[in-house]
């Protein structure tokens, strides 16, 4: 009997122990994704507190499209979800984008070394945004796959841990890629 006692107990003991390292590791992501999200936030404030900066340095060149950037800019609040903030950075960094081309525009202003100065001080933030993105979206991935993994689906439904949405954005320095176009070889040659 003391043996059937003691497996019964040893049973119970790795069970409770499972649970428990499984529940805490469900909380270490969790706090983890938090911190990443405080970083990825970060960046992103910062980046929102160069642009006035980058309009007033364009304004003397363009005051209308300065305007018009300006106007576009103003509807950041900082509040809600991932998914909330990923539509209004997405907006920010589409305008921007557009900030920048403008820029090419005028030589003058393209060499201004203030302007340089806040271009270089935009792409070393979106860096920061980049590299705290994909911290964030590393946690959410190790957090998602616990969430799924069996069995410890069972802990996450029980405690109401749920999968979480990756961060995905375009920077405003990001280029987009040319297109290439491959001509046969074999057309050209008879």
């Amino acid at each position: 009997m003391a043996p059937i006692i003691i497996l019964i107990f040893f049973v119970l003991f790795v069970s409770v122990a499972w649970l428990t390292g499984t529940y805490n590791r469900f909380i270490k992501y969790k706090n983890r994704i938090e911190e990443a999200w405080s970083g990825i936030d970060v960046a992103l404030k910062r980046r929102f507190n160069l642009i006035p900066n980058l309009i007033r340095a364009i304004e003397g060149y363009s005051e209308h499209e300065a305007k018009i950037f300006r106007t576009k800019s103003d509807y950041l609040t900082g509040s809600g979800g991932v998914s909330s903030r990923v539509e209004e950075e997405t907006r920010i960094s589409k305008s921007l984008r557009g900030l920048l081309a403008l820029a090419e525009a005028y030589p003058d202003l393209k060499a201004s070394a203030n302007f340089i100065d806040l271009q270089n001080s935009l792409d070393e933030i979106e860096e920061d945004i980049q590299k705290a993105r994909n911290r964030y979206n590393s946690y959410v991935g190790k957090f998602n796959t616990l969430v799924e993994s069996f069995p410890a689906a069972f802990i996450a439904r029980k405690f109401g841990f749920e999968k979480q949405n990756y961060f995905a954005l375009d920077l405003a320095t990001q280029r987009e890629l040319p297109e290439v176009e491959f001509s046969s070889s074999r057309d050209s040659i008879k």
